[in-house]
């Protein structure tokens, strides 16, 4: 098997908050938003993240691309340690690595046109690079990602979500990464739109040999695009599979819960499904329950699960899963 392009092991990223505090001189509160994640990524391969809205998949890929600050664990780039970079060793990587945000219109700034959105990053990375080649860089991704050249000078208000979006696309591919994250970069679209972005993704990640990590709420979309899947719950990782196996047979009970509730295209099928309702809400990351933090959601939970943590194990040769129960 060829070696990862990215390692992370037991990465942590921890806010103090203070909003919940009584009286001043009581201490701070930690809110602990990603608590232990570890994965591999090798390359060519794209990554889907999945989970509810808090789990901590937007806080993972931002710690991971040091765009937030770790409080533990090892980033691995290459076998180099990403948490270790100062400011001028990030600049280098940001040739390597790049993203892909939620909001397409939100992301653009306003005041420059396309062209100089796209070049943005370019100029800022490669200093070295003529303006004439930059300018036929712009060019070449722009086609590259489904925009027409003389869109150039237009600015960003003149698009539709799904144009924004290739722009992101464009700005992120101008310096040729080799790992890009998508931070749920389809939420925000039409669902038709979602089908051209995903397979344009499938198309560049083809043609340009790309690493993707994947993030969204939708399964659909995730089993269509990726070749792992990670399913994510209150900053923990509950399960890690190929794409094919954690959804012809998944093994924890939450990824049960989340896959029992994808649509499915066949009306008779839908009819006759049983949903997993999970009982109980989310509960605070401020304050998690003890032992696995989905035992108070969990239709299997026992006593021995407050008092243990379960780790990622692996189950055979592909996949892993944080349950002490599993089995059976």
């Amino acid at each position: 098997m060829n070696q990862p392009l990215l390692k992370v092991d037991n990465l942590q990223v921890r806010f103090t908050v203070n909003r919940n505090r009584r009286w001043p001189w009581e201490a701070p509160q930690t809110l602990k938003a990603v608590d232990g994640v570890s994965f591999e990524l090798y390359p060519g391969e794209t990554l889907g993240v999945v989970g509810e809205s808090g789990c901590g998949k937007s806080t993972l890929a931002r710690a991971i691309l040091g765009l937030l600050p770790a409080q533990g664990g090892q980033v691995s780039w290459l076998g180099e340690d990403l948490l270790g970079l100062d400011r001028r060793g990030w600049k280098n990587k940001r040739r390597e690595l790049q993203i892909i945000f939620q909001d397409p219109l939100a992301s653009l700034n306003p005041r420059m046109t396309i062209g100089e959105i796209i070049a943005e990053p370019l100029r800022s990375l490669r200093p070295d690079v003529p303006r004439e080649e930059v300018k036929r860089k712009v060019r070449e991704t722009m086609q590259l990602v489904g925009l027409l050249p003389n869109q150039i000078n237009r600015y960003p208000h003149e698009f539709s979500g799904g144009q924004c979006q290739r722009i992101g696309i464009a700005r992120a591919l101008i310096v040729d990464p080799k790992l890009i994250v998508c931070d749920e970069p389809v939420s925000a679209l039409d669902v038709s739109i979602q089908a051209q972005i995903v397979n344009l993704l499938k198309d560049l990640q083809s043609r340009l040999d790309l690493t993707l990590i994947f993030i969204a709420h939708d399964l659909s979309i995730v089993e269509h695009i990726s070749d792992r899947v990670m399913v994510m719950y209150l900053g923990h990782v509950m399960e890690l599979a190929p794409k094919r196996r954690l959804y012809r047979e998944p093994r924890h009970p939450y990824t049960q819960a989340l896959l029992s509730a994808v649509p499915i295209p066949d009306p008779e099928l839908e009819r006759n499904k049983t949903i997993q309702l999970l009982p109980g809400d989310l509960p605070s990351p401020i304050n998690p329950p003890s032992g696995c933090v989905f035992r108070t959601r969990c239709p299997r939970a026992i006593e021995a699960c407050a008092g243990e943590v379960p780790a990622l194990r692996a189950i055979d040769d592909e996949i892993r899963v944080a349950c002490i129960r599993v089995e059976q």
